[in-house]
């Protein structure tokens, strides 16, 4: 393990979900999503930049025809807390009026991000919209949410890891972890 590892581990206070127990839910996951959008017009919406792991490991488990799209949003910036105001960074490349959209999101914590995705994208006329969420925080909801496929949920802590971060690092550990609450009070 280099010095780099070593440091990333230390600011883990506790593994939450390991590789194999995330991999064997994303598996399922993607086994539904294939049976239920079989014979449909399916795009994923992919919420960059934390949701880009889950989303890669679910479409290889949906063997479907399906399409990719993204949206940036940003409502964090550097703090452990959601600010309340979402920007949206980048928009949808592709039109999606007609088509059903299953959004992919890493984790859902107060709802109020979500819920203006929802709104964002409802506003292009898609045939439907569902929801995909690889972690969901209930004990912080704000604003009640449909999670129609949902992977595993979580206790209120800090997590980093598979695609989440904090201030952009962590997102390369291949589990979920609790971050240690003196990195983030630094």
């Amino acid at each position: 393990m280099s010095t780099r590892d070593a440091t990333m581990m230390d600011d883990v206070a506790e593994i939450l979900l390991d590789t194999e127990t995330i991999s064997s839910r994303v598996r399922q996951l993607g086994a539904d999503i294939a049976r239920d959008y079989a014979a449909k017009d399916v795009v994923l919406v992919s919420i960059l930049k934390g949701a880009l792991p889950f989303l890669a490991d679910l479409m290889r488990a949906a063997p479907i025809p399906l399409a990719l799209d993204f949206l940036e949003v940003s409502s964090y910036g550097t703090s452990t807390e959601t600010s309340g105001v979402v920007r949206v960074l980048k928009d949808l490349a592709n039109p999606i009026e007609g088509r059903h959209v299953l959004i992919v999101e890493d984790i859902i914590d107060t709802g109020l991000t979500l819920n203006y995705v929802i709104e964002h994208l409802r506003a292009q006329r898609p045939a439907s919209i569902k929801l995909c969420a690889l972690l969901d925080k209930p004990a912080r909801r704000i604003v009640p949410l449909q999670i129609d496929y949902r992977g595993f949920e979580i206790p209120d802590k800090f997590v980093i890891g598979y695609g989440l971060d904090y201030a952009e690092r962590y997102r390369n550990l291949p589990f979920i972890g609790v971050l240690r609450p003196e990195v983030y009070r630094r």
